[in-house]
């Protein structure tokens, strides 16, 4: 499963405009299945719905992605502050057909995506990161999940706010994390 951002703008554009091409004739000419999902989160409700579809055979950059199955798409619509919002992603998988199992994988894909982000955003302050180079954003970010990867491999019961400090203040601490090889 992978989520389709600016980072694969070619094959972005080529689902949103096959997707779009397909809802415009109702998806009459494609095996298309839809899941519906409605949930009350924190006092707000909540409906996602999910649609999934083989991969066209006609997708040019299909060579570049073996074993790619399917296509589809979450929506998202949502109620703040009394204001209806709505968003849509889109993403490709190795999943075979079964648009529930697709469901599934994109809110787990979301949840680790959402922990991931918090996690960044708590330890590293990354929303209030004054960065603004696109280059070297870039690298703080792959810095920023390499380090909280192994922050996270340690087997110390410290947090990983804890343990990031504990890297300053203890060079022994710090080359255990770098190398995963505690005394």
């Amino acid at each position: 499963m992978l989520a389709l951002k600016g980072n694969q703008e070619s094959l972005h554009t080529f689902v949103m405009d096959y997707i779009g091409k397909q809802l415009e004739e109702d998806f009459a000419n494609v095996n298309a299945r839809q899941h519906t999902v409605t949930e009350t989160l924190h006092g707000q409700e909540e409906k996602r719905i999910y649609t999934q579809m083989p991969v066209p055979k006609d997708m040019p950059m299909l060579k570049d992605w073996a074993g790619l199955k399917t296509i589809g798409t979450a929506v998202r619509v949502y109620c703040k502050d009394g204001k209806e919002y709505s968003d849509i992603r889109f993403y490709i998988s190795s999943l075979a057909m079964g648009v529930k199992t697709f469901a599934r994988a994109v809110r787990g894909h979301w949840g680790s995506e959402n922990g991931c982000h918090w996690t960044l955003d708590m330890t590293f302050r990354e929303d209030e990161s004054r960065i603004r180079g696109p280059r070297i954003r870039e690298n703080m970010a792959w810095l920023n999940r390499l380090a909280l990867s192994l922050l996270k491999q340690h087997p110390s019961k410290e947090s990983i706010v804890g343990k990031r400090q504990l890297c300053g203040w203890d060079d022994t601490f710090l080359v255990e994390v770098l190398t995963g090889i505690t005394t």
